[in-house]
């Protein structure tokens, strides 16, 4: 069951970074007429968030598949929860208090996942 929960949780994070790329250009757009610079920084953060979900995924995965039931996977697992329950108020605070319902969805959608990986961990 802790692995299925893992893969779960995984392929929210991972799709939801892919929900952060695809539509980077229209976001970028969204913002008018800022500054190249302005627009650069914009892009390079929208999409370090989608590298970042990707990265926790691609974690998710390999630990599981590696060592799915050890307690290495399970501190995984909880050190994971934990910088997406970050990433979850830092978008609540921010992004989320904007009338963009996908920032909305965002914290929503990271708390879900680190709620799936605690349980992982306690399997």
């Amino acid at each position: 069951m802790e692995e299925v929960l893992a893969y779960m949780a995984a392929g929210m994070v991972g799709l939801w970074g892919v929900s952060h790329a695809i539509p980077t250009r229209a976001v970028v757009a969204g913002f008018g007429e800022i500054s190249t610079d302005s627009r650069r920084a914009l892009v390079q953060e929208w999409l370090a968030e989608a590298v970042t979900m990707w990265s926790l995924a691609a974690l998710i995965i390999v630990v599981t598949a590696v060592g799915g039931g050890t307690s290495v996977a399970d501190w995984t697992y909880c050190a994971i929860a934990g910088a997406l329950l970050v990433l979850a108020v830092l978008t609540a605070l921010t992004g989320a208090r904007t009338s963009v319902i996908w920032f909305k969805i965002c914290p929503v959608l990271l708390t879900s996942s680190a709620a799936l990986l605690l349980v992982a961990s306690l399997a």
